[in-house]
């Protein structure tokens, strides 16, 4: 992997509003991925519980209410900034996802990038069953 990101596009067959509910409520957040007190206003501090790799601290970067969000992530450990940008289409909603500026010369950044490309996938899988439930 050469370049520093993961992106990754999913759909669901969930309105938009309910795919926003589910990335930016905390408590919708923790079922699908990890505890931590996310708001969707820019400037925003809040810490992310990611188990075996600790209190994660993050702040929210960008709002567009509704529609996108993104967030500095581990920030003095992996300082990347994901994003959740969301496209309303006939029968659902496009999750486009973006992590980025893992430190490909560190073996800390090229472990991260590994993992949690390995991992998000199947994380963002995990929203259409939450929201199966929910809704």
């Amino acid at each position: 992997m050469t370049e520093n990101a993961i992106r990754l596009e999913r759909r669901y067959p969930h309105p938009v509003a309910a795919v926003w509910a589910a990335l930016t409520t905390p408590e919708l957040l923790a079922r699908w991925w990890a505890q931590g007190n996310i708001a969707p206003v820019v400037g925003h501090r809040f810490s992310m519980d990611m188990d075996a790799w600790g209190q994660q601290q993050c702040e929210v970067l960008t709002v567009d209410p509704g529609t996108s969000i993104s967030f500095l992530f581990s920030e003095g450990q992996l300082d990347t900034t994901i994003t959740w940008r969301l496209e309303p289409v006939d029968g659902g909603t496009i999750l486009h996802f973006e992590h980025v500026g893992f430190q490909l010369d560190t073996p800390m950044g090229r472990h991260a990038i590994e993992g949690m490309g390995n991992g998000w996938p199947s994380l963002l899988a995990r929203i259409d069953s939450l929201l199966a439930e929910v809704g």
